[in-house]
């Protein structure tokens, strides 16, 4: 009986240790597949991604250029002579480049994001500022392109952010 017991183990255990062997080999090449799997639909997804990621940070460099204070002074010529009146014409106007680009803060990243909005805050409140000190339309005009020639627009900023996102993109 004791021959028996010890025969079956001789025909079993090689058995055991082959499935075992057979099993860790098959399971680590399914993962394997798996895995390269994975990473091919991964790349593919990014690879449909990035039009639309591009696209949205040209519309953003496009946003950034358009609320320029010194290139907006240029295409938004005053309706009439009173500064309020202007300042809310060209405030109305960022706010509505601002509203049309909103949604691409989706397929851009936080920073550029953050670096877009600062810039359009900066503009806001540079304009508001000038406002306060100029006698007319015009004269506002003067003092914001006066005021920009000597310092760089907080558009550039953010349209440094946005190449270097594209840059990293490609």
């Amino acid at each position: 009986m004791e021959d028996k017991i010890i025969e079956s183990i001789a025909y079993i255990l090689p058995a055991a240790v082959t499935g075992f062997v057979a099993y860790y080999m098959f399971n680590g090449f399914i993962n394997n597949k798996n895995e390269e799997k994975r990473l091919e639909l991964l790349a593919l997804r990014k690879k449909e991604a990035l039009p639309t990621k591009l696209q949205a940070n040209e519309r953003m460099l496009l946003f950034c250029d358009r609320i320029n204070p010194v290139k907006m002074l240029m295409r938004i010529q005053p309706i009439s002579d009173n500064t309020p009146d202007y300042l809310q014409l060209l405030l109305a106007n960022i706010e509505q480049e601002y509203e049309h680009n909103l949604v691409q803060q989706i397929y851009i990243s936080d920073e550029t994001w953050m670096a877009i909005l600062a810039a359009k805050n900066a503009v806001i409140n540079k304009l508001r500022q000038l406002s306060e000190t100029s006698n007319s339309a015009n004269d506002l005009r003067e003092n914001v392109l006066i005021d920009y020639s000597k310092t760089l627009p907080p558009t550039e900023t953010a349209i440094a952010f946005i190449k270097k996102e594209v840059k990293d993109l490609l």
